[in-house]
């Protein structure tokens, strides 16, 4: 029997799929046979500790030969699995049985063959004793020419025949090769992220109009406004000295003032005892490493992992420029060539050349992440991977991974697909996306059925609403409501999600002819009054908060291959569910989450919302309670419901199905 197209897997046998702790995975096999005898297959998984489990699978739908178990993989480590094929004996019998004795055929034959299949069950003495005697029963009333016909075809319904499900009756069985997939820990697929410039955070412009930097000392009193808005995961730009070379001014000018704090990703420069110091170091404007230790601390007090910026480049006064020159590119007149981004120029940053010294530069690496994992850093947001080459990125993840399974690395690559897929592929735990530049309803819909369904079994997307380089047009002239609609979408689509500082504050003013925000914080500082923004009605955090809080409190959004699209009656409106079924769940009740978004932020929306009730655990025409976890506000809904989203008020709605338990 043919046992063929498994997955989860990867698009190169190369590679292996991957989940996190957690997560439930649809394991699949196509499962068939000559003729048409039933067949069955059963999923055979075995937990990193050794304990094995068998989960018998359904037919997805029926002539597709395609059968799946769903699993919710929750120990790490690497677990093994195969499908067996197996001919379903008591299957093909009750098929058969049910056929022929209603229409008066064969009906003692039919009755006989079905006793003696339960003889030979009855048989196997690993079979419960109670479902052995129960069975023997159900035999002798098969056999009994006493008892009616229509009695003894009752019993062919009798849910004593589920306990074939686990362990089916079968004279043949085809194993499939043995299959692994690694399970990493929980943050490695779930994660609310928060990204601030600590330098801004307290720096403040001295009488003599020079700034004044922020420390990690100032910065650390940030942390609770952070931890407030439900985010567990901060991640710091840069932290090391910055080159004077070259040093770049306001929004990327050529001409910085004395004072301007230069990109923190032209990194190497003079550190606090004046000699030049790189990706080991910390600027000493934020302090000491024992200040970032301390404020690490404090953020792991607070539920917050600090993610720390990996940017393999450097500025002309990094160390490495003198000591390693044959890591960069020299021209033909005798200059090293800067990093370009067309039409971006970065005069202050020199990329590494990875293939003219492979084996010193990853030792080089190597020992800066271990360094900073010393220091408490246990997850790495990886600047411009793609242009890194991917051997690189596969031995020091694996080596990293190795000795800390526990360390996630982030891939920032905004690159062309087989590129971003092929990163995810060789070790990154996670992954930028084109979310940020999907905003209509069909955008969102494609984009969010790939990755949720065509690359979840190895690549796990963080939806970035914004970062420091990104402002697109649709924040920068959607309004407030833009910032409401983007939050709510990256919340709720996929468990991994994050934001930029100023994101809250509707910061939306581009430098002209680029898609970033004006006065561009890269390039200098930018400290944020937030309680005044609170104070005066400005600010998004506390909505934030509600998304952050909504997520830790529903299990269904912190699974990524389970988003289901519904159907409304305007283009501009956008429906998804989230569904997770109570044997999943930690109190045993279904848990449903269905975002309507009104995704044009100009307008207001009426229209029929359009549900699929058996997707979300539902019979079809069923009625059920549903309750808006912002508002709280609650109605009665079915398949066909209205709805109107003002832009300017109520954009979107997160409704949960009120469920009962045991219902």
């Amino acid at each position: 029997m043919p046992v063929t197209r498994l997955s989860p897997a990867a698009p190169d046998d190369r590679w292996h799929p991957k989940a996190f702790d957690g997560e439930v995975v649809p394991f699949r096999a196509n499962v068939f046979r000559e003729g048409h005898d039933q067949v069955g297959a059963m999923l055979v998984i075995t937990a990193p500790s050794g304990v094995e489990r068998r989960e018998r699978m359904t037919l997805i739908a029926p002539g597709t030969d395609r059968w799946q178990a769903e699993v919710m993989l929750d120990e790490v480590g690497e677990w093994h699995w195969f499908v067996t094929g197996f001919d379903d004996e008591i299957g093909t019998w009750l098929h058969d049985a049910a056929l022929k004795i209603d229409a008066g055929v064969d009906v003692e034959l039919m009755f006989e063959i079905g006793a003696r299949l339960l003889d030979r069950a009855v048989a196997d003495r690993s079979r419960p004793a109670p479902a052995r005697k129960r069975l023997t029963a159900i035999a002798a009333h098969l056999r009994d020419p006493a008892a009616s016909v229509s009695t003894r075809r009752a019993l062919i319904d009798d849910d004593a025949f589920s306990e074939f499900d686990t362990r089916p009756l079968a004279l043949l069985a085809s194993d499939s090769d043995e299959h692994t997939i690694l399970v990493e820990r929980r943050r490695a697929g779930v994660g609310s992220w928060y990204e601030f410039f600590p330098r801004s955070e307290g720096a403040r412009r001295q009488r003599n109009g020079v700034w004044k930097s922020g420390t990690f000392r100032s910065a650390i009193k940030r942390l609770d406004g952070v931890a407030a808005m439900g985010f567990d995961v901060l991640y710091l730009p840069p932290i090391h000295p910055i080159g004077v070379t070259n040093r770049k001014g306001p929004n990327n000018t050529l001409d910085p003032a004395p004072g301007d704090p230069g990109s923190p990703w032209a990194i190497g420069g003079p550190g606090a005892d004046g000699a030049p110091g790189g990706h080991d170091a910390v600027h000493p404007d934020l302090g000491t490493l024992a200040d970032f230790r301390a404020f690490v601390r404090r953020a792991n007090a607070l539920g917050i992992e600090v993610a720390l910026d990996l940017a393999l480049q450097a500025s002309p006064d990094h160390p490495w420029v003198a000591e390693h020159p044959e890591w960069f590119t020299v021209l033909p007149d005798g200059s090293i060539r800067f990093a370009e981004n067309p039409p971006k120029k970065y005069q202050d940053i020199y990329p590494v050349n990875f293939d003219l010294d492979p084996e010193g530069i990853f030792v080089e690496v190597e020992r800066i992440v271990r360094h900073w994992m010393k220091q408490g850093v246990r997850i790495f947001r990886v600047d411009n991977p793609h242009t890194k080459p991917l051997a690189f990125w596969e031995r020091l993840i694996g080596a990293i991974n190795a000795t800390d399974p526990d360390v996630v690395f982030l891939a920032e690559a905004f690159t062309r697909p087989s590129m971003m897929q092929a990163l995810a592929m060789v070790g990154f735990q996670q992954s930028y996306s084109y979310f940020t530049w999907r905003n209509t309803k069909e955008e969102l819909e494609e984009f969010l059925t790939s990755v949720s369904q065509q690359t979840a079994d190895f690549m796990r997307p963080n939806l970035f609403v914004n970062t420091p380089d990104i402002l697109t047009e649709y924040l920068q002239f959607g309004g407030p409501a833009a910032f409401t609609v983007r939050a709510t979408i990256a919340a709720t689509a996929a468990p991994n999600w994050g934001v930029y500082s100023g994101f809250e504050l509707f910061e939306s003013v581009a430098r002209p002819g680029a898609e970033e925000a004006i006065d561009n914080e890269k390039f200098e500082y930018k400290p944020r009054d937030f309680a005044a923004a609170e104070a005066e009605g400005r600010s998004l955090g506390l909505y934030l908060g509600i998304l952050n809080g909504i997520r830790s409190a529903h299990p269904a959004l912190g699974q990524l291959r389970n988003i289901r699209f519904h159907t409304s009656d305007d283009d501009a409106v956008v429906v998804y569910s989230k569904h997770l079924e109570g044997r999943f769940t930690p109190d045993g009740v279904d848990d449903t989450i269905i975002v309507i978004a009104n995704v044009d932020p100009h307008s207001v929306r009426e229209t029929t919302v359009h549900l699929d009730l058996e997707s979300i655990g539902l019979a079809p025409g069923a009625r059920f309670t549903v309750e808006d976890l912002v508002t709280g506000h609650r109605w009665e809904w079915g398949d066909a419901n209205y709805v109107r989203l003002d832009a300017f008020t109520r954009p979107a709605h997160v409704l949960h199905v009120v469920r009962v338990p045991n219902a």
